[in-house]
């Protein structure tokens, strides 16, 4: 019976790593309602801009090694940024939709304080970078049929690991959206990020201060799912 409800109804997952800051933090835990992927996969509803997704990601991407025995493909969570037949572009940090630029405060913001919001790099401006080897750089992608173009809310630097750097994800990969953060029950108010880690676990670099206040919390698309001229 608990199978069949993880696998029909819904699952809980752990948020590991700072790659979707400040909207999730390392440790987490989010609801992901299973029924919404099944209605999808039988053409009923499909998920939209701005959905926070858990999902495989390609081939050649991410990897983890299980106590050194295994290599294999973790479970990544990301936002939904370009949707099938979508042209998504990026320059200077900023975030381009079939030529509308996106309004991405909701996160961007939060980097601006932080000091560290990149503007430089070449996954802040291209759509698709040759960074890891995995595709041929371009400022541009149009989101081919059945496919996703996802990006971490992280935007620093080295950030996020996602569609610009593994290219864009079969809808058949997405396990399903993060709708709800439920653990931990309360959690401190402010983040401090540090701008100068260049290690493998950002995470571990960030520091919380501030009053506890209550953690649970519905995750809504934010105005990333509208488009501004």
């Amino acid at each position: 019976m608990a199978l069949l409800f993880t696998q029909f109804v819904a699952t809980l997952v752990g948020v590991d790593g700072a790659s979707m800051m400040p909207s999730l933090r390392n440790g987490e835990r989010v609801i992901v309602p299973k029924y919404e992927t099944w209605l999808h996969r039988a053409g009923i509803g499909q998920f939209g801009r701005g959905d926070v997704l858990i999902f495989r990601p390609p081939a050649g991407a991410v990897t983890t090694s299980f106590l050194g025995l295994r290599t294999y493909r973790p479970f990544l969570i990301k936002r939904l940024v370009g949707l099938p037949g979508d042209t998504v572009r990026l320059d200077q940090g900023q975030v381009y939709v079939n030529g509308r630029r996106l309004s991405q405060t909701f996160t961007t913001d939060y980097w601006r304080a932080q000091g560290c919001w990149d503007t430089g790099s070449a996954i802040a401006n291209n759509a698709a970078a040759d960074t890891v080897g995995l595709l041929r750089t371009s400022t541009s992608v149009t989101v081919a049929a059945g496919q996703y173009f996802l990006m971490g809310d992280n935007r620093t630097e080295n950030g996020s690991e996602d569609s610009r750097l593994f290219g864009t994800v079969p809808s058949r990969d997405v396990a399903g959206r993060a709708a709800l953060v439920i653990w931990p029950f309360v959690r401190r108010a402010d983040a401090k990020y540090d701008c100068a880690y260049r290690g493998r676990r950002p995470q571990d670099s960030v520091k919380y201060s501030g009053q506890m206040q209550l953690n649970p919390r519905l995750l809504p698309r934010p105005s990333v799912s509208s488009v501004q001229p």
